[in-house]
């Protein structure tokens, strides 16, 4: 008799594991099919790509953070990370200072998927020209991309996270 109420007391602890883990890694409605964002709101977020594009050409950091949460995260294709807009903005002028001076970009294509009406997937290929190299050389452009997650605060969109990797041809 002990052992099979050991057995129910171990058996009630697992489903009660279960339970919790579920809960923990599925999130309200993840089964559901994911929000659709607006078309308003898909054109807010490229235009948020335009700008961060256009900043980055003109090597303008202050410009592109502008576009961050205060919490955001950059990883460059070189696996430079930056958390928060003060070392975003001190990564990129670095990067415009030294390899980027005369650096240029290209969007070529931009998907924007929404998983909630206020937070947003979007992959962006880039095309990068004029990067140096250490020795002082121009590269050959080259295609990137990034994902970049958005979350729409106040009505506004931002980039919350940013990571970019190098195209393989």
């Amino acid at each position: 008799m002990a052992w099979a109420h050991a057995r129910g007391f171990v058996i009630r602890q697992a489903l009660a594991v279960l339970v919790v883990a579920f809960t923990v890694a599925i999130p309200a409605g993840a089964a559901q099919v994911p929000s659709p964002g607006t078309r308003a709101d898909e054109d807010a977020i490229k235009a948020v790509i335009a700008a961060t594009t256009d900043a980055f050409s003109r090597h303008d950091a202050k410009a592109w953070v502008k576009f961050c949460t205060p919490d955001a995260q950059l990883v460059t294709v070189r696996g430079e990370s930056m958390r928060g807009v003060a070392e975003i903005e001190k990564g990129l002028n670095r990067i415009f200072e030294t390899r980027g001076r005369q650096v240029t970009l290209r969007t070529l294509d931009v998907a924007v998927r929404f998983i909630r009406p206020d937070v947003a997937l979007a992959h962006v290929t880039n095309e990068l020209g004029g990067l140096v190299s250490p020795e002082g050389q121009t590269l050959p452009s080259h295609q990137e991309l990034s994902i970049r997650v958005l979350v729409k605060h106040q009505g506004t969109w931002l980039i919350t996270a940013f990571h970019n990797t190098i195209l393989q041809k």
